[in-house]
C-alpha cells in the first residue's frame, strides 16, 4: 500500500479545507440555510436533511477542487475503490465494537442526566411517518456517511497520516471529526471513537468504503431504534 503514504498536498489545501469545515460551513449553510429553510419547511427535519445533501454536495466539491484536480488525482487516491472480500468480517466486528461501545457511553451519560436525542431526531418522533423515517434514514444512513467519509478520512485522516504519521493521523481527524458535531455536546463520545474505528479500517484497506459501511449501517441502525423507541 506504499501509494497510500504518497500525496503531494501541503498546508494550503489542509486550511482551505478547515476554513471550510469551520467557518463557512457553520456561517453560511448550518446557519443561515438552515434557519431559513426551517423557516419555509417548519421543520427541522425537513431543513436538516436539505441542509445535510447540500453540505455533501459542497463537502465533496471541495475535496476534488481543492486536493484532486490539482495534482491530477483521481477518487482512489483518497479510497473510493473496492477493498479485500476477507475484511467483511472484520467490518462486522468493527460495527458491533462500535455499537457496544456507544451503548456504553450512551449509559454513562445517562447516569449524568445527559440525554442523546437531537434537532432532527425530536422532530422525526414528533411527526413520524414513512416519509419522515425514509428522509431521516436517507439523510444518516446513505448522505451523511458518503460525504463525511469521502473528507474526513479519504482527506483529513490521510493529510495528517501522510505528514505526521498513524497516532497523529487517527487522533486529529477524530478529533476534527468530533469538534463539527458542536453543539450536538452529547453525541461527542462516540463521534470521536467512530472517528477512530472509521480510520482505522481506512489504514488497513486504503479504502473509504468500509468506514462508509460501518457508518451507514450504525446510523441507520439509531434511526431504526428512533422509530420505535
Amino acid at each position: 500500500m506504499k501509494h497510500f503514504f504518497e500525496a503531494k498536498w501541503t498546508a494550503k489545501e489542509l486550511i482551505i479545507l478547515l476554513i471550510l469545515t469551520f467557518v463557512i460551513v457553520p456561517f453560511a449553510l448550518e446557519g443561515l440555510l438552515q434557519d431559513l429553510l426551517s423557516n419555509i419547511f417548519h421543520s427541522n427535519l425537513y431543513a436538516g436533511t436539505l441542509t445535510g445533501l447540500i453540505m455533501a454536495i459542497v463537502f465533496t466539491t471541495a475535496v476534488y477542487v481543492v486536493a484532486l484536480r490539482p495534482f491530477n488525482y483521481s477518487w482512489r487516491k483518497i479510497g473510493i475503490h473496492s477493498f479485500k472480500k476477507d475484511y467483511w468480517k472484520r467490518i462486522f466486528v468493527w460495527l458491533l465494537i462500535l455499537i457496544a461501545t456507544s451503548i456504553a457511553l450512551v449509559s454513562i451519560m445517562d447516569l449524568f442526566g445527559i440525554g442523546t436525542d437531537n434537532n432532527k431526531t425530536q422532530s422525526l418522533k414528533q411527526n413520524m411517518n414513512w416519509i419522515t423515517i425514509t428522509i431521516g434514514f436517507v439523510s444518516a444512513a446513505i448522505i451523511s456517511p458518503v460525504y463525511e467519509e469521502i473528507f474526513y478520512r479519504g482527506f483529513l485522516y490521510k493529510w495528517f497520516r501522510v505528514k505526521w504519521g498513524l497516532v497523529p493521523g487517527l487522533f486529529f481527524s477524530s478529533t476534527i471529526f468530533t469538534l463539527v458535531h458542536i453543539p450536538t455536546y452529547n453525541t461527542l463520545p462516540v463521534n470521536f471513537i467512530s472517528g477512530l474505528i472509521f480510520a482505522w479500517t481506512y489504514e488497513k484497506t486504503n479504502s473509504i468504503i468500509p468506514g462508509m459501511i460501518i457508518h451507514g449501517t450504525f446510523n441507520g441502525i439509531a434511526i431504526i431504534l428512533t422509530t420505535i423507541d
